[in-house]
């Protein structure tokens, strides 16, 4: 039986007994040439596999055991690779296998009773999904190896690369940045009014806040500090009265089990996780940890999946530890079914959850490392939290109208049509948690790095409204006049930027991580913290393959040839004919770009600063992160100094300028421009929190961003209202 990794062997091989040898592939043991393309585009775009020289000892091992063996059973990924090494590896070994039966095993768990039902149920490989591998995987060949040289070629820099897919989504990124870049901030401003139940006892006043929403039927669309001035002192005048109260009882049904997409877009937001990171933790956890005694079993379902299927047997598994550790009420009357919105997803497949609901986390700590344990408890919760009841919230909305009555004007009494008061329609909403149900166990978290909102259900979260009714005066005990600033569109985290792959259809559950992690080890895209930024030599490659390919860097065009590709694996559309259709129109394009696409010369711009080792000029040159300053008198001279980008904040120490510094990992954190590396004597203030240039309104100490136009002071801890626009 063979495998693709190790870890995976040494599980199943528990399983199995003496009558079977259990050897791993170490994934993929034939692949395309590193140093030419080895696609035949004039006979079918028929590929000339080879196998690579670090995997020639594996194929070795693996011909010597298939000599000896009665049969062979493949059992790689459940998924369109796995399938695809396993026709690799039948094809490797046919000569050592021939005559002796070879059959496909699958399975999506790695546990005694899921493989003992793929070795009842074994199949061929089906090749449907094997040529919609082969043609993704020449597809990208066929655009990689013509687009990345060329780009080198035209920008006379090594290490560039293009491809169908990476391209699009640096595309993405770099036309987010242009809008940020692009975005005017406009002022504009609410007012809130704390309100309190006119009662006979004053020391019984419960207050609560509204917000003004109308002004005479109208939105409030207040615009400057004297038109909201204006409009707060009339409301200081005004009568206010309640006239509209609305209770309801609201349902909040639970996320449903992770898919790849959802589990990576999760652990980005609550635990901190790379998606590459990510899989390679449920990789562990899939294929298996010992869980005492030298039990080692796989923990979760197999993690690359589109699909939010349960099997009926782990929703039963599961109902039964909701009703044994929460009690039946916290049970749906029958075990929820989700609708997987994914494009081309497969069904078959099910979501990410745990093998055995029983193992809840806690138990299995002892076994896991930190990483694991923190993974499995969130798959966890998240499958147990997906089979249990909705929450049910109480809802309670409250209109209140502010009545400003006004003299008329000499030429105004006359008319009967004259309005004699303006109308103030203010609203507050608040909403508390009846019955948990599956807020018991988990709750989605918020991408704020991503500027998320938060959802409907959450207005008024925890807010309890004191009892109201139609017609009740209320006292008025203060107005919140607040400044705000329209916020340009949040830059994408690989949170947000998995989310909108999936929504627009492109990649597929396997290839988000090697995306992300692509796109940055080419020097196109950085990080900020959690968001994800272009970098200049980001938005050159970008703009030259958008103008010399932009079809081809299409969100569109991506997702439709996503489409074409499921479509071969269903048997639909045959892979060759996909392919043709494809490539004469793309070579053409590559004809035209070599003939017409201008070369890009990237010049180093002089500092008007000598170098301190050797006195040569300094100057700016654009690396794979980024700009820098390094000597002219490269390679004799290697000095390199970061560029400091200035804050416009003061150095609260020394009153030298704050700037924007990275750490090694490329995090940000802001600095004084008079430290220097190594010298003890240089002021040392460092703070991981933006600082801003206007000074503490308290005590003129120096304040940072704590939130979205909140800041904080250093010195007194003053809490204040801000904006970088402000």
């Amino acid at each position: 039986m063979i495998v693709e990794s190790p870890a995976k062997a040494r599980t199943v091989g528990k399983f199995l007994g003496r009558g079977y040898t259990v050897k791993a592939s170490i994934g993929h043991i034939r692949d395309l040439p590193t140093n030419r393309m080895g696609v035949d585009v004039d006979h079918d775009f028929t590929p000339r596999y080879v196998i690579p020289e670090k995997k020639k000892d594996v194929v070795h091992a693996l011909r010597q055991e298939a000599r000896q063996a009665s049969a062979l059973f493949l059992a790689t990924d459940p998924d369109r690779e796995g399938e695809a090494i396993a026709w690799h590896l039948q094809q490797t070994l046919a000569r050592e296998i021939a005559g002796r039966p070879v059959q496909r095993v699958e399975f999506h768990e790695i546990t005694r009773d899921a493989v003992d039902h793929a070795f009842a149920h074994p199949r061929a490989v089906d090749m449907d999904r094997v040529d919609a591998q082969q043609a993704r995987r020449i597809l990208d060949r066929l655009v990689g190896y013509q687009l990345s040289p060329l780009l080198r070629d035209k920008m006379g820099r090594k290490g560039l690369s293009a491809g169908r897919v990476q391209s699009v989504v640096v595309r993405l990124i770099v036309e987010r940045e242009r809008e940020i870049q692009a975005f005017v901030p406009v002022e504009y401003w609410s007012i809130e009014a704390e309100l309190a139940k006119r009662v006979l006892d004053p020391s019984g006043l419960e207050s609560f806040i509204a917000k003004l929403v109308k002004i005479n039927g109208q939105d409030a669309d207040l615009k400057t500090r004297d038109d909201t001035q204006k409009i707060v002192a009339e409301l200081e005048k005004a009568a206010y009265v309640v006239t509209r109260v609305d209770k309801s009882e609201r349902r909040r049904f639970p996320a449903p089990p992770f898919t790849t997409s959802t589990l990576q877009q999760e652990t980005s937001k609550r635990l901190g996780f790379a998606a590459k990171k990510t899989m390679a933790v449920a990789q562990s956890l899939y294929e298996g940890v010992d869980v005492g005694g030298g039990s080692r079993v796989g923990l979760i379902t197999y993690m690359r999946t589109d699909s939010t299927a349960i099997a009926p047997v782990a929703q039963a598994e599961a109902r039964e530890v909701i009703k044994q550790k929460f009690g039946a009420k916290f049970l749906p009357p029958s075990p929820p079914v989700y609708k997987t919105r994914a494009k081309g997803a497969q069904e078959a497949h099910e979501a990410i959850r745990p093998t055995a609901a029983h193992r809840d986390p806690e138990s299995l700590k002892p076994f896991l490392d930190r990483d694991q344990y923190r993974l499995y408890d969130l798959i966890w919760k998240r499958f147990i939290a997906s089979q249990m009841a909705p929450a049910i919230l109480d809802v309670m909305s409250v209109d209140v109208t502010a009545t400003v009555e006004r003299e008329a004007k000499s030429e105004e009494r006359s008319s009967l049509h004259a309005p004699r008061s303006t109308l103030y329609l203010f609203r507050a909403t608040g909403s508390v948690i009846k019955f948990p149900g599956f807020l018991a166990v988990y709750e989605e978290a918020r991408d704020a790095d991503a500027g998320e909102a938060p959802n409907e259900d959450e207005e008024g979260k925890g807010v309890r409204l004191p009892p109201l009714a139609v017609n009740d005066p209320l006292d008025l005990l203060r107005l919140i006049p607040e400044q705000h600033f329209t916020q340009p569109p949040p830059r994408y985290t690989e949170a947000s930027l998995v989310k909108a792959l999936e929504e627009y259809g492109i990649g597929r559950p396997s290839t988000y991580a090697p995306i992300l992690t692509t796109i940055q080890a080419r020097g196109y895209v950085t990080k900020n913290g959690k968001q994800l930024v272009p970098t200049e030599l980001g938005f050159i490659t970008n703009d030259a393959l958008v103008a010399h390919f932009s079809q081809y860097v299409d969100v569109g065009f991506t997702a439709q040839m996503e489409e074409q590709l499921d479509e071969v694996a269903e048997g639909k559309v045959k892979w060759a004919g996909m392919l043709r259709e494809f490539y004469g129109p793309f070579a053409a394009s590559v004809e035209r770009a070599q003939q017409n696409m201008p070369s890009i010369e990237i010049k180093p711009e002089p500092t008007g600063q000598m170098c301190p080792e050797c006195g040569h000029p300094l100057v700016v040159k654009l690396g794979r992160f980024g700009k820098f300053i390094a000597c002219s008198n490269y390679p004799a001279c290697r000095h390199t100094e970061p560029i400091m980008t200035k804050t416009g904040a003061k150095c609260p120490q020394c009153g030298n300028d704050l700037v924007e510094r990275r750490t090694k990992k490329k995090r940000v954190f802001y600095g004084c421009a008079g430290y220097k590396a190594g010298d003890p004597n240089s002021c040392q203030f460092t703070t991981g929190k933006r600082p801003l240039p206007q000074p503490c309104p308290k005590c003129g100490g120096l304040l940072v961003e704590v939130g979205k136009n909140k800041a904080q002071c250093l010195k007194c801890s003053q809490l204040v209202e801000s904006s970088r626009n402000s």
